[in-house]
């Protein structure tokens, strides 16, 4: 049976449960924002235990802020790349670069700003022996991918029925783009790029980014036909 997908915000960041047995969530969104997901369960009649599982894309604060209070209100279990443990458990932080024009003017000031969130202790850490990881104990027939270049260690969970939730891979409105397309800021846009070639040769069809609504697989092939990133 075909996973639900779930999608709800918290500030600028989209976040996501996959319904299948039991609930998979990728990002936690921005820190101190309880409300948001208090609210999403219960307008989904979702119990809190009912989520087993969350895979944090990466560790910057608007996808990795609230993981520790949903974890306790949850129990869910928290995966992330290993190289990106210590930016959850202390303070270090990825800077990406700019890519584009916008990236590099808007980037000293994004990144400035050095918004704390509860730190934690991740319970699964993902590397290359054991990605692609499964999510059929969960009953979901997809697996996490590691997919860097926003930041080195990167996660995005592809399901088997075409869909994928991206994290920064892509931005799709604002604060970052007007239109869908490739991140604004990366570590290695190259790696970016290669990771879509892999995405579209792997059938992907539509894509959950990390900032704003999902759309078809069609847009990154036009994006990844020119050089320049638009």
């Amino acid at each position: 049976m075909k996973a639900e997908i779930i999608p709800f915000k918290t500030g600028v960041t989209s976040c996501y449960l996959i319904r299948g047995k039991e609930i998979v969530m990728v990002d936690s969104g921005m820190p101190n924002k309880p409300e948001n997901f208090k609210r999403m369960l219960s307008e989904n009649n979702i119990e809190p235990d009912q989520i087993k599982l969350m895979v944090l894309t990466h560790s910057h604060f608007d996808h990795s802020g609230s993981a520790m209070m949903i974890r306790d209100l949850t129990g869910a279990k928290i995966a992330i790349h290993e190289s990106e443990k210590d930016c959850v458990e202390g303070d270090r932080v990825l800077i990406p670069k700019g890519v584009n024009f916008k990236g590099k003017i808007t980037k000293p000031l994004v990144f400035s700003f050095r918004i704390t969130f509860p730190k934690f202790m991740p319970d699964i850490l993902l590397n290359e022996t054991n990605t692609p990881y499964s999510l059929a104990e969960y009953g979901i027939d997809g697996y996490i991918m590691h997919t860097p270049g926003h930041t080195v260690g990167s996660l995005s969970v592809i399901l088997n029925s075409g869909e994928a939730i991206v994290g920064c891979m892509a931005h799709n409105g604002f604060p970052f783009r007007r239109r869908p397309g490739l991140p604004i800021y990366a570590q290695d846009i190259n790696n970016i790029i290669e990771n879509w070639k892999t995405l579209i040769d792997k059938g992907v069809t539509m894509v959950y980014p990390g900032h704003g609504k999902a759309f078809p697989i069609e847009i990154m092939k036009t994006c990844l036909n020119y050089p320049a990133i638009n």
